[in-house]
């Protein structure tokens, strides 16, 4: 499956042409190498790392491939969510 269908299927892009702008800026790595194309094939098992909006870095390991967009609560059977949990969230007043 395409990198850019991947990422707007699973709602982690809201258009597909904001998925397409993500793989191509070249910030995106697909299992640790930099990604530079929309149309990069994505397969179960590979690691996704991108920046968020926010600037907080996300990673997600996709379970398993979609074959339409349907609702979030399917997409989000897609992938796991990998990102580690902000250390403020992990020990409070430090």
């Amino acid at each position: 499956m395409r990198l850019d269908r991947f990422l707007w299927f699973v709602r982690i892009a809201r258009t597909r042409s904001v998925a397409g702008a993500i793989a191509a800026s070249g910030h995106l790595r697909l299992d640790g190498r930099p990604v530079a194309r929309a149309a990069a094939p994505v397969r179960i098992g590979n690691i996704l790392t991108f920046p968020t909006p926010r600037g907080e870095i996300r990673v997600v390991r996709v379970v398993a491939l979609p074959a339409r967009r349907g609702p979030a609560s399917e997409a989000r059977t897609c992938y796991e969510d990998l990102t580690p949990a902000n250390v403020s969230q992990q020990a409070p007043g430090h």
